[in-house]
């Protein structure tokens, strides 16, 4: 037998193990009573919720106006910072000669001490072109992720 032959059997295996794979996860869904969707549709939410004005944690600000981001990559030469929200979100922020670089205690760094991948709360002007105020190295703890991102309370 020929190569494509044996190509186009695996091909045809691959695809009706993934039809029966989908048709019994819809089974399972519609015994629970649950009424599945492929794919979901545009602002579909649970059933029992509210549906959400905007994604959860975008524009969700700190005390002090300050949101988390990660780091996604610095150009200097052009004095721009990436920054990405834990949805994926990237804002492109400028920096100035007036932007505060701290570090997780609170003393004064400088750009060339971020790195991609780095965690940092920032604050903002807002506009079409953001310049970033204040970028603050810091984690997020548990509580600030119940907080800004979950919709509930932690649990102790």
């Amino acid at each position: 037998m020929n190569r494509r032959y044996f190509e186009n059997a695996f091909t045809y295996r691959a695809l009706v193990a993934i039809l029966l794979a989908s048709l019994s996860l819809a089974a399972v869904a519609h015994a629970q009573g649950q009424k599945p969707v492929f794919p979901p549709a545009a602002g579909a939410h649970p059933p029992g919720t509210k549906p959400a004005a905007s994604a959860p944690g975008q524009g969700k600000k700190s005390a002090s106006g300050e949101e988390f981001f990660i780091v996604a990559s610095i150009d200097q030469a052009k004095s721009q910072v990436l920054l990405k929200q834990p949805s994926e979100v990237t804002v492109l922020v400028k920096v100035t000669d007036k932007t505060q670089y701290l570090d997780e205690s609170g003393k004064a760094i400088k750009l060339s001490d971020l790195r991609s991948g780095d965690t940092v709360w920032a604050v903002s002007s807002g506009g079409p072109e953001p310049a970033a105020v204040r970028i603050r190295k810091g984690q997020m703890t548990e509580a600030d992720l119940h907080r800004y991102y979950l919709d509930y309370p932690e649990i102790k």
